[in-house]
Parts: structure tokens; sequence; C-alpha cells
């Protein structure tokens, strides 16, 4: 039985109930149907993926703290069909902090923010099975703290080839003076970010990556393209895919469960791992809480105030 600290507090959830009001300092949160299968071949039910998002919460959370949550909902699990949702559903207890944000439609939409253990739980609990931030923080949210790559493989592009390029973009990051952090989508690619410091808008941030993936593509033709539409991809190569970069866009977050057959996660890994030839299906959630309590959290320095790029010498 998975368990955590929250404060003073211990948690834990049992797997012989099949709801429970788990009480976490002064907060009570209400998880349910713990005991359905969320993927039956594997026998993983909707209480294990809480008991993995308790385990992993320490290193978690302070990822995804101030930063607007975009749902993606499982209610079936990972089978079944999803649904986005941005407004944080009502009613809900009144400890979730919501961020305000306008739209260009002119409608303003409170999305729910994960602070803390209480609101990770209530959001996994709603069939959230990989959680997806905002690149920028609730109190500016034109200004990410970093820039990142999605290295996305065409249909049959073998992994090691994924990682082939993560070198390649690693390099020119490098040239430029940049540091660089890989983590397995937890699907069939990579993600490549960069911290940054806040200053540039969201669109500046977007056309630095653009320029940067279709430098990649042109000098490393036969593994790369960032060309966005996938019917003009050639065959084989890797989407060094910018636009995530975009306003509003999100991706799976660092320690995600993906709603994959082997319920992988997407994992932080070191450069020499890469090198080496990780196997993105080894992480999955009955193997990264081990790892991560042995290697602590890879990504640290991603929330570091300190060795953050400033963007603007490059715009």
């Amino acid at each position: 039985m998975a368990a955590s600290r929250e404060g003073n507090t211990r948690v834990s959830i049992p797997d012989t109930v099949d709801e429970i009001d788990l009480r976490i300092g002064r907060k009570a949160v209400r998880l349910t149907h713990l005991r359905k299968l969320f993927w039956p071949s594997l026998h993983i039910t909707k209480g294990d993926l809480l008991r993995y998002y308790l385990a992993i919460s320490p290193q978690l959370i302070p990822h995804l703290r101030n930063r607007a949550m975009v749902m993606k909902r499982y209610p079936n699990g990972a089978n079944g069909k999803y649904f986005f949702m941005k407004r944080a559903p009502s009613p809900r207890p009144e400890w979730i902090t919501t961020c305000e944000i306008e739209h260009d439609s002119g409608s303003t939409i409170d999305f729910p923010i994960v602070q803390d253990l209480a609101s990770l739980l209530w959001t996994v609990n709603l069939g959230c099975i990989d959680l997806n931030q905002w690149y920028s923080r609730c109190d500016d949210i034109d200004r990410p703290d970093y820039l990142h790559f999605d290295l996305d493989p065409s249909k049959g592009t073998p992994f090691a080839r994924v990682l082939e390029v993560a070198l390649v973009v690693r390099e020119t990051l490098q040239q430029l003076g940049m540091p660089a952090f890989a983590k397995t989508s937890g699907a069939t690619g990579l993600h490549v970010y960069v911290p940054i410091k806040r200053g540039p808008l969201q669109k500046q941030v977007w056309t630095f990556a653009k320029a940067l993936a279709q430098s990649v593509a042109e000098k490393h033709p036969k593994i790369a393209t960032a060309e966005y539409l996938i019917a003009k991809r050639p065959h084989g190569r890797v989407f060094v895919d910018y636009n995530q970069n975009a306003w509003g866009k999100t991706l799976a977050s660092v320690y995600s469960v993906r709603p994959t057959k082997l319920a992988t996660v997407s994992t932080p890994v070191t450069w020499e791992e890469v090198q080496n030839g990780v196997d993105r299906g080894a992480f999955r959630m009955d193997t990264v809480p081990d790892r991560v309590a042995g290697l602590g959290d890879l990504w640290a320095p991603l929330l570091a105030s300190s060795g953050r790029v400033r963007l603007e010498q490059f715009l």
C-alpha cells in the first residue's frame, strides 16, 4: 500500500475498499471507484493509479504548482473514451485553487491548479490519467518558464532514431549555451526542455523554437523534419515539434502516467542514458517510484531560479 507524507500527516490509500474519505491535514478528499479496472490487461485499477501519484507526489507537485491544469479525463480507464475539460467542475472542494484565464473568445475559464497532495488526488480521481499543466505560471500566463521540443517519430520510425535526434537537439542548444533536460514522453517520443528566465512572451518563445527546429531539420534532413503537416513529413523522420510552445498548448507533465498498453510514465532521463539507448518501456507505474527514490528528481533544475536562460539575447 503506497503511502506519503503531507506535512506531519502520513497518507495512504488502502486496496481493500472501493471508496474512501481521505483526510489530508485539514482537507478531506473523497476517492471513488478505487477497484475499477483502468488497465484490464494489466489488472491495474483506478486505486493503483492514485497510489502511484501518491508515491510520486513529493517530486511531481512542485512541477505543477501555480500552473493552470487542463484535465484530460478517462472515466472508463486507459482503453475508454476521453474528453478534455478546462473549467474546474462544480461543485468542488472550497480549497481547490483556480487560475482564471481570459481567452480570445472573450470567455474567462477558471482552470484548477494542483497545489498540494489533496488537489492532486482530487484531480486524478476525476479520471485524469496524465496531467497537462500550462508552461507559464498563473501570475503571468503569457510568459513561460521554459521552452521545449516534442520529438515525435513518424509511424514505423524506431525509438533509436528519436534518441539520435534528441542528441542533435541537445548539441544545438549547447552551442547556444543552453542547458537541456530530457524525459520520455511516456508514449513514442521524447521531450527536451530548456529552463528560461521569464520575460519573452509565449509567441516569442514559439518563434525561437520554430527557428531552432527548422535549423535542426535543415542540417540533419535524413533523420529530422520540422514539417508540421503530417501528410508532408518524410517517412522515417522524427518531427521536432515546436508548435507545442504555442499559447494554451500543453504536454503531459513529468512523472505523468500515460494511457498506453504498459501504463508507461513520462520519466526524466540522463543524457548518458539517451546516448546508451534508453528503453522507454522500462519506465512504468510499477518501476518509476523506485527509480525516483534512488535517483531523486532529475528535473529539479527546472524548478531552480538560477541557471535559467535569458532568451531575449536570441530574439
